[in-house]
């Protein structure tokens, strides 16, 4: 997996990409109303588990399809890909005053 981290990162798709920790580390919130209900991990009734991501910066959705056939993962697994939403897919919602506020919250990540 390493050697295909490399190969993404030359080829300059990959823009982020980490494991996560087994669920028994981790905690749900489920949001009902105006409670909040917090249930510690592991969560043994689910069927399928995130172990990982990549952000990944592809031309277009079959380059990134092409992209993930080549990983090296054992028979069995499956990946999902799902595009990351991007300014311009709120165009037709997006006021000028949406638009300063996100901008000004960019500013404040960026800086930490």
């Amino acid at each position: 997996m390493t050697r295909f981290n490399e190969e993404l990162v030359k080829a300059g798709v990959m823009l982020a990409g980490e494991g996560l920790h087994p669920s028994a580390k981790g905690a749900k919130v489920r949001f009902e109303g105006g409670s909040r209900t917090v249930t510690d991990g592991p969560f043994t009734e689910a069927k399928e588990l995130i172990g990982g991501y990549w952000i990944w910066e592809c031309a277009s959705r079959d380059e990134a399809i092409e992209w993930i056939k080549r990983a090296p993962f054992p028979d069995g697994t499956e990946i999902q890909l799902r595009q990351v939403f991007e300014d311009e897919d709120f165009d037709d919602v997006m006021t000028p005053e949406l638009r300063e506020a996100q901008s000004r919250l960019r500013e404040q990540t960026e800086t930490r």
